[in-house]
């Protein structure tokens, strides 16, 4: 029997990659995405993951054709730069709507199928943003940050049920989502960041297009979903991207903080 896997943000980037991947593979893909996306041997579906109403009908749909989910892969994110001082309440809401609050309303209709199953997988797209704090992109990391306090906690509920969670947590990754990334527009006639945000944004621009293929993450993700015993946490990307996760947990937060600034552009 096909496995059937539910993957967000399927329109583009590591969504869209791991689409295609899984489908190779031999999995039953239902590739979800905002404003739908054009099939790719897999099953293209309408689903706004910022909308309760939209994952409600998009799980309908899915459910009436197949009465079952193997595993759901939550890639539906965006990138949000500006400086903390100056960013709106509400695009700081917008950003933890769909990177955070999007994941949880998808894995939340998941839930209920895989326990009456007693099995399935949730593999939540992290990001080493959600280990390290970047500047100038203190929203996006902190939905990472919240996916990662979320991930844990979840993983400990459903294992009675069989579900396993693994947080997949890619560095800098060559796709479209350094072009779609929203810019915070400074209040008039205030400069006082404007600088530290360009040097930042462009150096956190300069490693995404220096950064892994989309195709390396899936590779990762394909792994997870593939191990008899899936990891809870599986970082992917650059060694020294990767080595910030080891040196910000064994080394003393200030020497830590000194040795990232360069690489964070600050």
């Amino acid at each position: 029997m096909e496995k059937v896997i539910l993957v967000t943000g399927a329109s583009a980037g590591i969504g869209r990659a791991c689409a295609d991947r899984l489908c190779q593979r031999g999995w039953r893909v239902f590739g979800a995405s905002r404003r739908g996306t054009l099939p790719g041997g897999w099953t293209p579906m309408v689903m706004d993951v910022d909308s309760d109403t939209s994952v409600a009908s998009g799980f309908e749909t899915l459910l009436a054709q197949e009465q079952r989910l193997d595993a759901v892969v939550a890639c539906a994110g965006w990138g949000l730069t500006g400086a903390v001082e100056q960013t709106p309440i509400a695009d700081a809401r917008d950003q933890l709507e769909t990177n955070f609050w999007g994941a949880v309303r998808v894995v939340q209709h998941a839930l209920p199928v895989m326990r009456r199953q007693q099995r399935g997988q949730i593999i939540l797209v992290s990001s080493i943003g959600g280990i390290v704090g970047i500047p100038f992109q203190a929203f996006y990391s902190a939905s990472k940050f919240a996916m990662e306090g979320y991930g844990e906690a979840l993983a400990y509920e459903v294992a009675p049920f069989n579900i396993q969670v693994t947080m997949v947590e890619p560095g800098n990754v060559k796709t479209e989502f350094t072009s779609s990334r929203r810019d915070v527009v400074a209040p008039e006639g205030e400069h006082a960041y404007d600088a530290a945000v360009a040097k930042a944004v462009g150096t956190m621009a300069d490693d995404e297009a220096n950064g892994v293929e989309a195709d390396v993450v899936v590779a990762t993700v394909q792994r997870a979903l593939e191990a008899k015993r899936p990891p809870r946490r599986m970082s992917v990307g650059k060694i020294d991207e990767r080595m910030g996760i080891i040196g910000k947990r064994l080394l003393p937060y200030r020497l830590f903080e000194k040795a990232a600034k360069g690489s964070l552009g600050v």
